[in-house]
């Protein structure tokens, strides 16, 4: 993918420790690691990442992998020193080019590949890394991701990985930042019989060699690492084939042969929220790729064209509501949240993590106008409004740039809410819905920053949202309207707010809306003293009435 060098002064490598607030409200510190991890080195800067070939051999009875990763890449200035990522207790045993065996050195995490041959700016090259070992496993996947090893009912193995986050070099070694993508990648995986690997892309090949089996799978779309997926069963598959805005999009399911009558049954929702998304979000971003909807022994993540899913075949999210208002048992959490960030997260996909509010915000908020497609705005609205009760102002949305450091887990919920007030505020579905679809259009396959989202939408709104945007994302200030009648008067102001922060919101006076426009000083409108006021909920602010002087 195209690089964005000019990101290099924002995330510029730390070489000491850095202290910033945490979660609990202390200063957090960040070491050399974190930077290593998180910001775009001088050693990773100077190549474009092109093209992946991870071939890999999996031992489900022993937990351990090994295999080779072939990183294709085009030379921008020249350099001698590369930065390949992969944690431990996963071990490089060799890096090669051209024939020639390189020198690594290792700084924990980071590998840093001595190159013998001049790399001139324009050019392609290729290293071979071989590696080997027992990956990380996982603690509370997706959460705190590796591999995630179990059996099924039979006995047989039953794995996956998942690492957003941790990051992809925790089970296979590449260049672990997300300002990077691949154009394109081959995903083979040798496996032993009967069991089955399913990856992303599209299934081009099984070669046989007699007690085991090597599929190979290929992507043929820009991938960011953490999507990239292996999942391992003795699989039930099956199809459908769904007529989308760019064709026809195919459509396969690969569950444990137990499960197989109820995924029938549960995954007819695949083609709804198909139909909900690409009304909403454009078309879907893969279909060179089809769609996979792939069972694991997880809750289940968004793995680019291989969403996973563990749900139990049921609606809700593990049969429970997060809205507390019915609404979220009308469809399967997994399925459309996780399918949702193949519109936001594999198709835009945030540059830095500390913006991982672009992918769980746009997303969480996409439960909201999968209801508002199937079941109508008042149901959603309900719904997102409902989502309320799960946000806990903890911290900023956004989180720490240059340390792989995201922001509050409010990004869900509030992220959620912000965007469904600004949909308020845009006060046009016919503009909205545009604006939804042309960031997936104008970002198509990219990686983005906050600011060009901020940018994208106040453009395309008309509105300057930048004190919106700050509000939201930067603080943990709820506005606060302060309320109190005077006579035949309403008086009103916000207070928690940012400066330049004049949100205007509608209020009800004996049931009709009218538009009142608050700022940080008192100011006042007209309203009869006998009128009955209220608020219209779908504005995310707090209300505080105050006695009048």
């Amino acid at each position: 993918m195209k690089l964005f060098l000019t990101l290099l002064a924002l995330f510029g490598l730390t070489a000491g420790l850095s202290a910033q607030l945490g979660a609990s409200g202390q200063p957090e510190t960040f070491t050399r690691q974190d930077s290593l991890r998180g910001s775009i080195t001088p050693e990773r800067a100077w190549w474009d990442l092109n093209y992946y070939s991870l071939d890999l051999r999996v031992n489900p009875e022993e937990k351990s992998l090994s295999g080779t990763n072939t990183i294709r890449y085009r030379v921008l200035e020249p350099a001698t020193r590369m930065q390949i990522d992969l944690q431990q207790p996963l071990q490089i045993d060799s890096v090669w080019q051209d024939g020639q065996r390189l020198d690594v050195t290792s700084e924990g995490n980071a590998h840093f590949v001595h190159l013998r041959k001049i790399q001139r700016p324009g050019t392609f090259e290729a290293v071979h890394v071989a590696y080997s070992g027992k990956p990380r496993e996982a603690v509370r996947a997706p959460w705190d991701g590796g591999f995630s090893w179990d059996t099924d009912s039979r006995g047989q193995p039953f794995a996956a990985t998942s690492c957003q986050g941790l990051g992809a070099s925790a089970w296979w070694p590449n260049k672990d930042h997300m300002y990077d993508e691949p154009d394109s990648m081959a995903i083979a995986v040798r496996i032993p019989k009967p069991l089955m690997n399913v990856s992303n892309g599209r299934l081009r090949q099984v070669t046989d060699h007699g007690d085991s089996r090597t599929y190979h799978w290929f992507v043929s779309n820009p991938i960011n690492n953490y999507g990239v997926n292996v999942n391992i069963a003795d699989y039930a598959h099956f199809g459908d084939t769904y007529a989308g805005e760019n064709g026809d999009l195919d459509l396969d399911y690969y569950v444990l042969p137990e499960n197989l009558e109820k995924a029938k049954n549960q995954f007819g929702q695949v083609p709804l929220m198909l139909e909900a998304f690409e009304h909403w979000f454009g078309p879907y971003p893969f279909y060179e790729d089809s769609f996979k909807l792939v069972e694991v022994p997880y809750l289940g993540m968004e793995h680019q064209s291989s969403v996973t899913y563990g749900n139990g075949y049921s609606n809700g999210y593990l049969g429970r509501d997060l809205s507390g208002t019915g609404w979220g048992l009308k469809f399967d959490f997994i399925i459309i949240h996780e399918a949702g960030h193949e519109w936001f997260a594999n198709n835009i996909t945030y540059r830095d993590i500390a913006d991982m509010w672009i992918h769980e915000g746009f997303t969480a908020y996409s439960e909201n106008l999968y209801l508002d497609y199937h079941f109508g705005t008042e149901a959603a609205a309900a719904y997102v409004i409902g989502t309320r009760r799960n946000i806990k102002n903890d911290r900023p949305l956004i989180g720490t740039y240059g340390v792989n450091r995201e922001g509050s887990p409010d990004m869900y919920y509030k992220g959620a809410n912000m965007l469904h007030t600004l949909r308020q505020l845009v006060e046009d579905d016919a503009l909205w819905r545009s604006v939804l679809r042309g960031l997936n259009a104008e970002f198509r396959h990219q990686t983005v920053t906050t600011a060009q989202v901020e940018h994208y939408m106040s453009e395309r709104t008309g509105k300057n949202l930048s004190a919106f945007f700050d509000q939201y994302l930067r603080t943990t200030m709820i506005p606060t309207l302060e309320y109190r009648r005077v006579g035949d008067r309403l008086e009103f102001r916000y207070t928690e707010i940012v400066d330049g922060f004049d949100m205007p919101i509608r209020i009800l006076a004996n049931g009709e809306p009218r538009w009142i426009f608050p700022e940080a000083d008192w100011k006042s409108e007209p309203l009869k003293a006998d009128a009955v006021l209220g608020f219209d909920a779908n504005f995310y602010i707090h209300k505080k009435p105050v006695p009048a002087p």
